[in-house]
C-alpha cells in the first residue's frame, strides 16, 4: 500500500470515527413532589420507637382522586415532632391532589379507614398490621 493510499485510508477511518456518536442514555424517571414528600416522611419517622401503645400514633397520608387519604402511616410520639409530622404530611397530600388533577387519576373510591396503631416488639405498627404478626 502506497503512503498516499495510506494515509487515504486513515483520513477516512478518523472522519468515519468522529461521526460515530453513541446512543443517548434514556433520561433518568423524575420523582413527583408526592413522592419525595413521601419519603420525607418515612424518614422524619424513622424507626417509629415505643414502650407502649400509647406513644404510638396513626397519620394519614397522600390523597385519593375521589377524596380522603391514601393510606395511613404509624409514627411514635416518642422522638417525632408532631407538628412538623402534620405539616409535612398535608404537604404531601396536597402535591398528590395537584398530581391526581393534573393527570386526570381515578380512583376506586374505597373509603380507606384510620387503622390506628400499637406498639409491636418496640416499633409502632398499623393495628391492622399488628393483627397479622
Amino acid at each position: 500500500m502506497t503512503p498516499h493510499r495510506l494515509l487515504a485510508c486513515l483520513l477516512a477511518w478518523a472522519a468515519l470515527a468522529s461521526c460515530a456518536q453513541t446512543p443517548a442514555a434514556p433520561p433518568a424517571p423524575t420523582e413527583s413532589e408526592s413522592v419525595r414528600l413521601g419519603r420525607e416522611l418515612r424518614e422524619l419517622i424513622g424507626p417509629a420507637a415505643c414502650r407502649t401503645d400509647t406513644q404510638c400514633r396513626s397519620l394519614a397520608v397522600g390523597a385519593k382522586a375521589c377524596g380522603g387519604p391514601a393510606g395511613y402511616l404509624a409514627w411514635s410520639t416518642e422522638g417525632t415532632d408532631a407538628t412538623r409530622l402534620a405539616a409535612l404530611a398535608a404537604r404531601q397530600a396536597q402535591a398528590q391532589r395537584r398530581e391526581n388533577e393534573a393527570s386526570g387519576m381515578r380512583s376506586n373510591c374505597a373509603l380507606v379507614t384510620d387503622p390506628g396503631a400499637a406498639c409491636v416488639a418496640s416499633r409502632c405498627r398499623l393495628a391492622t398490621q399488628s393483627l397479622a404478626r
